[in-house]
């Protein structure tokens, strides 16, 4: 059962699951899906226009926003209607915090965390487990990788690479803290080899990872950290 307070707003084609609690004042327009035990709100906005300068609507014929489950969307943040892609999506066991802004066609995949009052532009990619730090900004079609991190008011204009710490005027360093949250201990020297020295992975789990990463980068085109 859903617990939806008595001033959100729910338009038209928005497809709720089951234990989602919608906090007041939060705005849902469709086409949105929504899966369950999410917490939203309240002054959330989902669903509203894509803020892009050529197409305010899809191009596609079957545009949506997908959010799963078990999802923290804290007050005034914003997930927008994507525009030139299929999906503007969040994953599972995401937690936005106050303020953050979702622009159009952004992908955040699991166990993503976006600290107060960040903005992500257009078509961004946050792969799974990456933190981004309060007050970031990340440009266009760039892609955070992996378990890492941005730090603190960076303007993030290429991709950062999985595992590390992406401190502006700073060496790319290691996210010891998402190896052992993860529990990837004992692929630490490896991953160290992989940030600090460009050294290829070749343990499984990390090949995956880095294949997914590399994936997104050749399609965007964007240069890395």
């Amino acid at each position: 059962m859903n617990k939806i307070h008595p001033t959100v707003i729910i338009g038209k084609d928005v497809i709720l699951g089951d234990g989602n609690e919608i906090l007041p004042y939060t705005i849902i327009e469709g086409p949105v899906t929504i899966g369950n035990n999410n917490v939203i709100g309240p002054h959330v906005i989902i669903g509203c226009p894509a803020t892009d300068t050529k197409h305010t609507n899809c191009i596609h014929e079957d545009p949506r926003v997908i959010i799963g489950n078990n999802n923290i969307i804290r007050e005034f943040s914003l997930i927008e209607q994507p525009c030139y892609e299929e999906k503007t999506i969040v994953g599972n066991d995401v937690f936005l915090m106050q303020g953050v802004h979702i622009s159009h066609d952004v992908c955040l995949q699991d166990k993503v965390v976006i600290t107060n009052t960040s903005v992500l532009a257009g078509i961004v990619k946050v792969l799974e487990g990456a933190n981004i730090a309060m007050a970031c900004t990340i440009n266009q079609y760039t892609v955070i990788g992996q378990y890492s991190i941005v730090a603190t008011n960076a303007a993030c204009m290429k991709n950062v690479k999985p595992f590390s710490r992406y401190i502006p005027g700073k060496p790319l360093s290691v996210n010891y803290y998402a190896i052992k949250k993860f529990g990837f201990e004992a692929y630490e020297k490896e991953i160290e080899e992989y940030v600090l020295n460009n050294q290829e992975l070749v343990s499984g789990p990390l090949k995956m990872i880095v294949a997914e990463f590399n994936f997104w980068v050749d399609k965007y085109g964007h240069q890395t950290y």
